[in-house]
């Protein structure tokens, strides 16, 4: 097997552009796409899931693209002892996808662990990838460097569970940020050399090669100005309530400039708390800064908690009803599953066909 050497950069550049084009594709054909997007249930979501990913997903939703959700439960596991509360995470994230506006009868949302047929998939594509390939993924080399505990088999094979997920559906488009496109580029080797060694189950290939979405970047930092985790307690989740959130938002960093200024650079701290302001606004940052001027962190603090608990009122609201309501967020899941599940084995039949083991 040939291990082709991939040059990150003019990747980059390529995918860049191919995910301009499709752009503009969607506009115009937007049926032409299947999107598979998801999240590991390792928490409760935030507001940077929220404004880096949840409103992406119902805009293509409403858009007419087909859009899988996957809850990557099995995934938790990768570079952890256990699974932890998994099942409350699950329900916890099921409410927020149905508050933010994800329509589960025009989004399949399925979980990991429940879909046999998609993770049967794994056995054929680790056939067609080498160990050197999976550990320069950048995931797993920085796992493989970071980490002080020995490497899981899951965890190095980590990029090709992610390909079974993207190709068990045959989707097409995958919205990533820029650090995602080694995984995207492993699923399209494996798509590719699927078809050269194995065969087709028809006229074409089985698997299509997904294409990147590039998602432009809306870093939103934490109540300390460092990467928004969890264990780390700068995160402001969607299920909290407003006081908690006013909490959270008094105790953020700034700095002792009382001229308030949108500066990345120079003042990210405040930037970040603009930055929040904006989204919830759909306004431009530097001119809330304006507007603040001599004001001080203070009233930016104000400012900020009383735009982001209104963007977050109906949401919460509509949350509450749900968590509060499990049999609802069951009978989802369940739904979501069994489409999920059907997909899986047709794939599966077509994978059977095409390696000549359908027995």
């Amino acid at each position: 097997m040939t291990e082709p050497v991939i040059d990150q950069s003019a990747s980059l550049e390529r995918t860049m552009a191919r995910s301009r084009e499709i752009d503009v594709e969607l506009v115009k054909n937007p049926a032409a796409f299947r999107v598979l997007t998801g999240d590991r249930p390792t928490g409760n979501l935030h507001i940077g899931h929220y404004f880096g990913s949840l409103t992406n997903r119902v805009r293509l939703q409403d858009m007419g693209v087909d859009s899988c959700v996957l809850v990557a439960d099995y995934q938790v596991i990768t570079d952890r002892d256990g699974v932890g509360p998994i099942k409350e995470r699950v329900y916890s994230l099921m409410a927020d996808y149905l508050a933010a506006g994800i329509d589960p009868s025009r989004t399949m949302i399925f979980i990991h662990s429940a879909i046999p047929a998609l993770n049967q998939l794994m056995l054929p594509f680790l056939s067609l990838v080498t160990d050197a390939e999976l550990r320069r993924n950048p995931t797993v080399k920085a796992e493989l460097e970071d980490s002080e505990r020995p490497m899981s088999g899951l965890m190095l094979t980590y990029p090709v569970h992610q390909a079974a997920d993207i190709l068990f559906c045959k989707a097409n488009l995958v919205p990533v940020g820029k650090d995602q496109i080694p995984h995207i580029e492993m699923c399209r080797v494996i798509a590719r050399r699927f078809d050269e060694r194995y065969g087709r189950a028809g006229d074409q290939p089985v698997f299509p090669e997904a294409d990147a979405l590039l998602s432009l970047p809306t870093l939103i930092l934490g109540t300390d100005a460092t990467k928004m985790s969890k264990s780390k307690g700068n995160v402001i989740e969607l299920g909290m309530t407003a006081d908690e959130t006013a909490k959270a938002l008094k105790k953020a960093v700034t700095d002792s400039d009382r001229n308030i200024t949108y500066d990345p650079i120079a003042r990210p701290e405040v930037a970040n708390l603009l930055v929040i302001t904006g989204l919830c606004l759909d306004r431009d940052p530097a001119s809330i800064a304006e507007e603040i001027g001599d004001g001080g962190a203070g009233t930016l603090k104000k400012v900020v908690t009383e735009a982001l608990n209104e963007r977050l009122r109906i949401h919460r609201e509509r949350r509450a009803e749900l968590v509060a309501d499990p049999g609802y967020l069951e009978s989802i899941i369940h739904d979501g599953n069994a489409r999920a599940n059907e997909i899986a084995e047709t794939t599966l039949s077509e994978v059977r066909t095409a390696m000549k083991m359908s027995y």
